[in-house]
């Protein structure tokens, strides 16, 4: 095993994500736009975990009351969900930091109840999320049908309001252009691939998300084994390639790693889009141990590079080349804590 590579995968994977919709059953279910059944949910979370005895470490976040800034850099974390802030003036989000748990409150669903793990860790995610719900379920009363389960906005959470996901960065797959074969093979077993956003949202620095497609009819056990399963596989065959390259190719791959270093630790001016082509060569040659940086902290740099956290960084608002700068200077300043 390469060292600083852990069994967890994480060469390949970033992160686990599991997520869990739930609705109260005596409030509409689109709640958007309608501030007064907003608050409710919103209140009726607070007061239900409290009397649970499992709010301790929560903040709670009422989206209108934060910063533009603010809010975007926590869905640039992924900390809540894109989706959310398009509710701002109703939505609101509890968040536990030390274990990156999050329940959202006023998405498209009442409650998105979900925790994030750091390499391939679906199983202790998930334990996160129904500590939540449990907790809430002994308190409250979720939309829940016998035959179907857990009542949802969408008709593809409808069942265990259950999703599970890795963001996994597979540069050799994308390069040996093998991601159509992938596609397919993600279909049959009937998961979802798609940019490190979600559904819409590009492949950019050659990040991925898989996740189950549907909720209906499977366990959540079953869902986490099967997306488990394609992670594994997955991790095999993008190594393989990284083998392949490392005895084939060895110089080529180490030009194309160094260069990226020489950019990141030396460019002034540093666009997003050229910050993730080298950021996939960076975490490349790191994750293969061409390069002696530890993986958290350049998977730290995905978020430290986006716009709403420059903007916060800096205190005030960025754009145009001042944002392409501050980039580059965080950048550099992250990349010297590892000489």
């Amino acid at each position: 095993m390469r060292k600083g590579v852990s069994t967890m995968r994480n060469d390949v994977v970033l992160s686990s994500r599991v997520r869990l919709a739930r609705n109260y059953e005596d409030i509409p279910f689109d709640v958007s736009g309608r501030p007064e059944f907003a608050a409710v949910c919103a209140s009726r979370t607070v007061n239900a975990l409290k009397a649970a005895g499992v709010d301790k470490g929560f903040d709670l976040f009422r989206l209108k009351d934060m910063s533009d800034a603010s809010r975007k850099a926590m869905a640039e974390s992924r900390l809540i969900s894109r989706d959310l802030l398009n509710n701002a003036q109703s939505a609101a989000a509890l968040i536990r930091p030390q274990d990156a748990v999050t329940v959202m409150m006023g998405e498209d669903d009442h409650l998105r109840i979900q925790a994030i793990r750091p390499e391939m860790d679906l199983l202790s995610a998930a334990a996160a999320c129904f500590r939540v719900d449990d907790a809430l379920s002994r308190q409250v009363n979720f939309a829940f049908d016998e035959q179907l389960g857990y009542l949802t906005a969408c008709p593809t959470n409808t069942g265990t309001g259950m999703r599970a996901s890795l963001l996994m960065h597979l540069p050799m797959l994308t390069k040996a252009k093998k991601m159509g074969d992938v596609g397919q093979l993600v279909a049959k077993v009937g998961l979802n691939i798609r940019g490190v956003y979600g559904e819409g949202s590009e492949a950019l620095g050659n990040i991925y998300q898989v996740s189950n497609q549907v909720t209906l009819g499977r366990t959540e056990q079953e869902l986490i084994a099967t997306v488990t399963a394609l992670g594994n596989q997955l991790c095999d065959m993008e190594n393989a390639l990284r083998d392949k390259a490392k005895n084939e190719g060895r110089i080529p791959l180490e030009d194309m790693v160094f260069r990226a270093w020489g950019a990141m630790t030396n460019a002034r001016l540093m666009p997003l889009n050229e910050f993730y082509q080298h950021w996939s060569n960076l975490r490349l040659g790191a994750a293969m141990g061409l390069l002696k940086l530890p993986l958290p902290l350049v998977d730290a740099l995905l978020d430290h590079a986006q716009e709403a956290h420059l903007c916060v960084w800096a205190e005030e608002a960025l754009s145009g080349a001042a944002l392409e700068e501050a980039r580059a200077t965080r950048i550099r300043e992250m990349l010297g804590m590892a000489k």
